[in-house]
C-alpha cells in the first residue's frame, strides 16, 4: 500500500449549467416548460460525479432572467459553463448569462430522442399541439445564432451534438468535456516545485515559467536542494526500517542492493514526503550536480527510489528540471493515465518499434509487473552513484504527451496514440519500453520531431489523446495529435 502525502485542499470543479427558451411560449403551448425543465434535470443528473459541483440556474427565457443568471454564475465562480440548448430561444437570453462569467462554454444541442414519430405527430388533430411538439423538438434551431454571437463576442464555445438518451457516442464526448475542464481545474490549483537548477547545455527544455502560470494557472515554488538535505538530517535512524519495508513490498528489490543503500534512499524518500507535505506540492521538477557539497550529492544521489513512488502517489516527478514534463506528467496523471518521464532511447527496425524510456523516477502505478531496484556505480551523464528503478509501461494502448514552447512563446499540446508492446529491452537500471505506431517507426518521429517538441515527453496508459485536445481547447492552446 502506497500511502498519499498531504494535498492542497481546494474545492471541488464547479460546472454552470442552464437551459434555454422563450417566455412567450409558455402561455401558447401548456406543459412545454415543465417537459424542457425534465431535459435540464436529465442533464444535471448525467453531469454529477464526484469531484464536480453543478450549479444548476434551470430554464432561462429571458433577458432579465439571464442577466441575473450571468451575475449567479459569477458569483459561484463557476470553471466552465454547460448550455443546453432546450428549444429556440433569443440569443439575447444566451449572451448575458456566459458574458460575465468569462470561461468557455459547452453547446449541448441534444434532441430528446432518435427522431420524431411524424405519423403520431401528424395525426393530432390540433395543430396548436402539433407546435408544442415540434418545440420541444427543436434544440438545432436556435445553435447557428448561438454560435454567430459567441464568435462575434470572442466567447470559447465548443459543441456536443446528439440525444439527450440513447446517444453513448454524445455523452462520451460530453464525458471528455468534463475530464478534459477537470484536468484544467487540477492544473490551475496545482503547485509545480521546481528543486536545483537546469541540466546545463539543454537548450530544448529551458521554459518560460511566467508563460507556464500564465497558460496553465497553479503556481511554482522554488526549492532549495539544502532543504532537502536538511531534512534528510533530521529523520530518525528508527523512520528508516519501516520504508525499506515499504521498498520490499512495493518494489522487487534485486539481491545486490546493500542495506547501506537502501537505508539511503529510504532516509530520502522519509524527507522527501515531508517537503512535499511543507509546500503543499502536487508536481516536481529536479535537477541538482551537488559536486562539492556532500550532503546535497547525497540527496540527490538517492533521490530514485523515492520520487518514483511519489510519482505513483499523484505526485509526478521530473528529472533535469524539465518543467514542461512535469505539466505533461501532471496533466497525464489527472486524466488516471499515470504519465511517465521519457525520451528516445533507440529505434529497431526490424520490429518496427520505438524504445523510449529515461533514468531517475518513473511511473510505477502504470508499470508492466513488478518494478525492479537496481544499483548503479554511476549515473551516466549525471553526478553520483545508487539505487535506480528499471521498469516497462504496461502492454497496450497508451498515448504520449508533450507541453511545447513555440517559436511565438506560445504552450502547445502535442500527443500521440500508440501500443507498448513485449518484447527485449536494455536492463540497465531505468524505465525502457517498446512502443509500435500505426503511422510505423520512421513516420512517427518524423512526425513527432516536426512539431519542435523538447526530448521528452510523458507516457500514459490508454487512448485519451481526444480528452487531450478537449483540454488544450479549454485553455486556448494550440493542440496537435501525431498518427
Amino acid at each position: 500500500m502506497i500511502a498519499t502525502p498531504p494535498q492542497p485542499v481546494v474545492p471541488a470543479v464547479r460546472f454552470g449549467l442552464f437551459s434555454i427558451g422563450l417566455d412567450a411560449y409558455w402561455p401558447q403551448f401548456d406543459g412545454l416548460r415543465e417537459r424542457l425543465l425534465g431535459y435540464n434535470q436529465a442533464v444535471a443528473r448525467r453531469l454529477e460525479r464526484p469531484g464536480v459541483e453543478v450549479v444548476n440556474l434551470g430554464l432561462i427565457d429571458n433577458p432579465q432572467a439571464a442577466a441575473e443568471a450571468g451575475h449567479q454564475f459569477r458569483r459561484a465562480d463557476v470553471d466552465v459553463i454547460f448550455l443546453h440548448v432546450a428549444t429556440y430561444a433569443l440569443s439575447s437570453t444566451v449572451l448575458p448569462v456566459v458574458r460575465r462569467a468569462k470561461v468557455p462554454v459547452i453547446i449541448l444541442n441534444l434532441s430528446p430522442g432518435e427522431a420524431i414519430d411524424y405519423a403520431a405527430f401528424n395525426r393530432m388533430s390540433d395543430r396548436g399541439r402539433m407546435t408544442g411538439e415540434w418545440l420541444a423538438w427543436c434544440q438545432a434551431c436556435p445553435v447557428p445564432e448561438i454560435a454567430n454571437v459567441f464568435q462575434r463576442a470572442r466567447i470559447a464555445y465548443f459543441e456536443v451534438t446528439g440525444m439527450l438518451d440513447g446517444d453513448p457516442r454524445a455523452w462520451e464526448e460530453i464525458d471528455e468535456w468534463v475530464d478534459a475542464a477537470r484536468v484544467a481545474w487540477v492544473m490551475e490549483h496545482n503547485r509545480l516545485g521546481l528543486m536545483g537548477h537546469y541540466y546545463g547545455g539543454m537548450l530544448d527544455i529551458y521554459s518560460d515559467l511566467t508563460r507556464q502560470c500564465a497558460g496553465f494557472g497553479g503556481h511554482i515554488e522554488m526549492l532549495e536542494v539544502d532543504e532537502l538535505a536538511a531534512l534528510i538530517a533530521q529523520v530518525a535512524p528508527e523512520e528508516c526500517p519501516a520504508r525499506v519495508a515499504l521498498f520490499r513490498d512495493v518494489f522487487d528489490v534485486q539481491p545486490d542492493c546493500s542495506e547501506r543503500e537502501l537505508a539511503r534512499s529510504a532516509r530520502t524518500s522519509v524527507a522527501l514526503d515531508r517537503l512535499v507535505a511543507r509546500h503543499a506540492l502536487g508536481s516536481l521538477a529536479y535537477y541538482y550536480s551537488g559536486t562539492g557539497n556532500a550532503a546535497n550529492e547525497d540527496a540527490i544521489g538517492s533521490i530514485i527510489v523515492g520520487t518514483s513512488l511519489l510519482t505513483a502517489r499523484g505526485v509526478p516527478v521530473a528529472g533535469e528540471y524539465e518543467v514542461k514534463n512535469a505539466q505533461a506528467m501532471k496533466i497525464m496523471d489527472a486524466f488516471g493515465a499515470g504519465g511517465s518521464f521519457s525520451e528516445y532511447y533507440a529505434c529497431d527496425f526490424r520490429d518496427d518499434v520505438v524504445l523510449l524510456g529515461h533514468d531517475g523516477p518513473g511511473h510505477i502505478a502504470i508499470a508492466e509487473g513488478k518494478v525492479k531496484v537496481k544499483p548503479l556505480g554511476v549515473y551516466h551523464g549525471k553526478v553520483g552513484s545508487g539505487l535506480s528503478v528499471e521498469m516497462s509501461v504496461k502492454h497496450g494502448p497508451v498515448t504520449l504527451l508533450s507541453v511545447v514552447e513555440t517559436p511565438a512563446g506560445e504552450l502547445k499540446l502535442l500527443a500521440a496514440e500508440g501500443e507498448s508492446v513485449p518484447g527485449p529491452i536494455l536492463e540497465i537500471g531505468n524505465t525502457n519500453s517498446r512502443y509500435r505506431f500505426p503511422i510505423g517507426a520512421r513516420r512517427f518521429i518524423g512526425e513527432w520531431n516536426a512539431h519542435g517538441p523538447a526530448h521528452h515527453c510523458a507516457i500514459g496508459v490508454g487512448h485519451i489523446a481526444s480528452k487531450i485536445e478537449k483540454l488544450g481547447r479549454l485553455l486556448g492552446f494550440q493542440t496537435a495529435r501525431v498518427g
